[in-house]
């Protein structure tokens, strides 16, 4: 999990800078579309809609086009239709990845994905071949420094989380999907400041990289996720935390 969270939290400040803020938010729009229309406009009764308007939110996104993103998915303005598609692979060093996009023409974002796995010595798979790998977890991540440890047990623990584990820098919780508003929720009642809170895919076992592996790996990673149709990125890549800074800064 050490590489795993760490890049979490690496993507949610890089994120929140503004010249990442436009392309931010247009794949927010299109999440809370895809959300508005698979399970109505109302977030109560949508979870995958409240996820979506809450990292809205966290973006700054202004309340217009939250709206705006919801009718369109719901019908009462107009928009473009979205598919979701997933698409699994491998990066350098046999990492597992796997990519969520959405798109309103299937046949060029696959040739793009293709070509970026390719040019960062990768290779798109076929369906399954590496959905094993990961499960659907939330995970609440908090950097290690920042936070009373025993405390954030103790309210985690007594709210329901699945796991707690530990790495040199982060300290991360782990619920069940449908756990993950009650614990995020009693955490922030606690007064804790977590890092990063999102409902994602954790990695059941880790591939470890270094040296130039591990910045073809990132490299990868960071091309995919800079694709306007992709909306999430998950591998398995373990990269000791020194060395994942040290790259990111590079």
């Amino acid at each position: 999990m050490s590489g795993h969270s760490k890049w979490a939290q690496i993507k949610h400040k890089k994120a929140k800078t503004d010249l990442e803020r436009g392309k931010a938010f247009s794949k927010l729009i299109r999440l809370i579309t895809v959300a508005a229309r698979q399970g109505g406009g109302n977030p109560e009764n949508n979870p995958r809609l409240r996820l979506a308007i809450q990292k809205a939110r966290e973006m700054n996104m202004p309340q217009e086009n939250i709206e705006k993103a919801i009718k369109k998915g719901t019908g009462e303005l107009e928009g473009v239709a979205y598919e979701e598609i997933v698409y699994e692979g491998y990066g350098p060093g046999g990492v597992a990845i796997m990519v969520e996009a959405t798109t309103d023409n299937r046949n060029r974002t696959t040739a793009e994905i293709r070509h970026l796995f390719s040019k960062h010595g990768g290779s798109l798979g076929e369906t399954g071949c590496v959905s094993w790998v990961f499960e659907r977890k939330g995970l609440i991540s908090f950097e290690k420094h920042k936070v009373d440890e025993e405390m954030v047990m103790a309210v985690a623990i007594d709210a329901g989380a699945e796991d707690i584990r530990s790495t040199e820098t982060t300290l991360d919780v782990i619920t069940t999907p449908e756990d993950f508003e009650r614990v995020k929720e009693a955490i922030e009642r606690s007064g804790l400041q977590y890092a990063v809170a999102q409902v994602t895919m954790v990695p059941k076992t880790t591939v470890s990289v270094e040296g130039k592996q591990a910045q073809q790996v990132l490299s990868l990673i960071e091309a995919l996720e800079d694709h306007d149709d992709v909306q999430e990125v998950y591998a398995n890549f373990d990269i000791a935390d020194e060395l994942l800074e040290s790259l990111k800064s590079s």
